[in-house]
């Protein structure tokens, strides 16, 4: 009997993934967590085949939950349920350590899809993604990507410098102490090669990774 952890801030997303995979897998054990806190609690107290999070949550530094998981139980197989752009987080989050990536918008053959082929042990990606990633291999300029230098912690915070955020607001909402943003931010411009802001998003457009 499979036991499974579904992470979302939104109950109705929780009832409606539980549903859906008790249809296909009626015996499943399936515990729920609202945040990053509740959900690493949760991974510390109980063994899980597989864990679906969501990384889209308030208060929530997503990157740091998983890499928080991953270190207490290497094993774990993640998949990360997102409405984020595939292209711009799917390989980060793969990167790390995570099985699969699904968008919420999905359709529920996929959902299953996906959940079945991690809980096999296969890494799952939608072929929209799968082809992105053969494009990548394909095409150099997209290789030379400066983007892909970064980490995932890295490129999480240049989403925020993109939208012009103070380091005093980047330290609170990513929970991170100022001194701690400014060396990133230090970094991330020594990594691109940018002085400013306005280079940062120039770049960004010159090598078509779109920044919220």
């Amino acid at each position: 009997m499979p036991n499974l952890l579904i992470v979302d801030d939104h109950s109705i997303v929780r009832s409606g993934l539980i549903l859906l995979i008790k249809d296909f897998m009626s015996h499943a054990q399936i515990d729920e967590a609202y945040d990053g806190d509740s959900a690493f609690e949760a991974v510390k107290k109980n063994n899980y085949d597989l864990i679906v999070m969501d990384v889209n949550m308030p208060n929530t530094d997503s990157f740091g939950v998983l890499s928080s998981i991953l270190s207490f139980k290497p094993s774990a197989r993640v998949i990360i349920f997102s409405m984020n752009d595939e292209e711009l987080y799917a390989k980060r989050y793969l990167k790390m350590g995570a099985m699969g990536y699904l968008r919420k918008d999905a359709p529920s053959s996929e959902i299953q899809k996906a959940i079945s082929s991690v809980l096999n042990n296969k890494k799952y990606m939608s072929a929209e993604l799968s082809e992105m990633l053969l494009s990548d291999l394909q095409d150099k300029s997209r290789l030379d990507n400066p983007f892909d230098k970064l980490s995932p912690r890295e490129f999480e915070l240049v989403q925020h410098l993109s939208r012009g955020e103070s380091v005093a607001q980047m330290s609170q909402t990513l929970n991170l102490h100022k001194s701690t943003v400014g060396t990133h931010k230090a970094r991330i411009f020594e990594k691109l090669k940018c002085a400013n802001i306005i280079e940062l998003n120039k770049l960004a457009e010159i090598h078509h990774v779109l920044l919220s």
